[in-house]
């Protein structure tokens, strides 16, 4: 008999529990992902490189790595990745999302308290507070007050807080 469903890669039970963003300044992104997310400081460390996990960077190069927490002690971190020897040359800050680029979107309690922290760090909104609406996967309504914005490197976020859920 065929299986009905096959898993090449990983067991559906597996999560990805971290995503890692290489940065330019660690002291504004962790600032910026602490103060704007609320995130926290789960680690903190120098190390030098293998030169066979990343697609980037060489043996022997020197980075800071900063994992940032969210509520959930295993979904939701946030690695925050710069270069230190030899530093890296970056590309220009994005003002719009491309292809390759991701999106996070972020459940957030208080939409307008998470910009206003925005605001503070000098950050580029994208959109400010609006409602808007969507079916979830069983039909129902939900209503949201949204806005997004761009990290201090570029990384897109559209942070969404849950109004109302509506019987389909």
């Amino acid at each position: 008999a065929i299986p009905r469903k096959m898993h090449f890669c990983a067991h559906p039970d597996e999560i990805i529990n971290r995503t890692t963003l290489i940065v330019r300044d660690m002291k504004t992104s962790k600032r910026w992902y602490e103060s704007v997310l609320g995130r926290s400081v789960w680690m903190d460390t120098e190390m030098h490189l293998s030169g066979n996990g990343l697609a980037i960077g060489q043996a022997g190069d020197l980075v800071h790595l900063v994992i940032m927490q969210a509520q959930d002690p295993k979904i939701g971190m946030i690695g925050l990745l710069q270069w230190l020897k030899p530093t890296l040359n970056p590309p220009p800050v994005p003002s719009e999302v491309q292809i390759g680029m991701p999106i996070f979107v972020v459940e957030v309690d208080n939409v307008e308290a998470v910009i206003a922290s925005a605001q503070r760090c000098d950050t580029s909104i994208h959109s400010h507070p609006h409602a808007w609406s969507t079916t979830g996967a069983s039909g129902e309504i939900k209503e949201f007050i949204g806005a997004s914005m761009f990290d201090p490197d570029g990384y897109f976020y559209q942070c969404n807080q849950l109004v109302r859920v509506s019987a389909p």
